[in-house]
């Protein structure tokens, strides 16, 4: 019983790993690359190892990619925190507060989530426009913002629905109105949350390229994912400065997974519990 129990332990691992092993290997294939010379990419030696290690490329890429870098630091963390509390006290309001119709209007919310970004381009050039933000990036933030409302208030009212009434009925009984319920009694105990709304937030702000193309015209003041598929020139492509550029890119994404996945993890497993 105890050897079958190892066999299928360790068949279990060795497709864990090969699965590993197969999702790694385009990574595998950006840092080779991006470490090799110009002279020494090519399609028949993908997947030698770099003869040298050369931070030429890194270095080439940086200069073309860094104005665009901050400017995606200046876009998404401002946006994360806002999307993230306005989804908070939407998610509060829709877990919370009971009224007639709450149900339909959460649908129509979610409606939000599987609109495509291309479907909304004109009217949001449009408005912008006419708002007078079109280009800018206070106008870009916005458009995160917006755009994040049916994701977030969906994982907060998840989270907010297994905290117990009785929480929420003491805090009536204390005095505490519509905010001071929120302020008091689930702000505090929402950081779990604010993990994984933070974090999901963050990933898809950075990574946006379609929004930020178009709200945003001006090449210089793109985000950066716009930059790195500028690193392409017109007639040539320099395979290992993009390849550098795109590990740039990919850098705090990665960076702050690796440091708060565990974080991402609890929060996603608290929001799952009832009761």
């Amino acid at each position: 019983m105890n050897l079958q129990r190892i066999w299928t332990r360790g068949a279990i691992y060795l497709v864990l790993v090969a699965f590993a092993l197969y999702y790694a290997m385009p990574i595998y294939v950006l840092i080779i690359t991006g470490l090799k010379p110009f002279k020494d990419v090519s399609m028949m030696q993908m997947w030698e190892l770099p003869k040298g290690i050369y931070f030429d490329s890194f270095t080439t890429a940086w200069g073309l990619v860094s104005p665009n870098f901050r400017t995606s630091v200046m876009i998404t963390i401002p946006a994360a925190l806002i999307s993230s509390m306005i989804g908070s006290v939407n998610g509060y309001i829709f877990a919370k507060w009971r009224f007639k119709g709450a149900d339909t209007l959460f649908i129509l919310f979610l409606v939000g989530m599987f609109l495509p970004y291309q479907g909304v381009l004109i009217p949001l050039v449009l408005t912008l426009q006419k708002i007078g933000l079109y280009g800018t990036l206070t106008g870009l933030i916005l458009v995160h913002c917006i755009f994040g409302i049916p994701i977030t208030a969906l994982l907060f009212r998840s989270y907010y629905s297994g905290i117990p009434n009785e929480l929420m009925d003491a805090g009536k009984i204390d005095g505490c109105g519509f905010f001071g319920l929120y302020r008091y009694i689930l702000l505090p105990i929402s950081m779990p949350a604010f993990a994984v709304v933070l974090l999901w937030q963050f990933t898809t702000i950075w990574n946006d390229y379609l929004i930020g193309l178009v709200v945003l015209s001006n090449p210089v003041q793109a985000p950066v994912m716009v930059a790195v598929k500028n690193t392409a020139g017109s007639f040539s492509v320099d395979w290992n400065v993009q390849m550098a550029a795109a590990l740039i890119a990919a850098a705090p994404t990665v960076i702050v997974y690796l440091a708060l996945g565990k974080l991402f993890m609890r929060g996603l497993l608290a929001g799952s519990l009832k009761g």
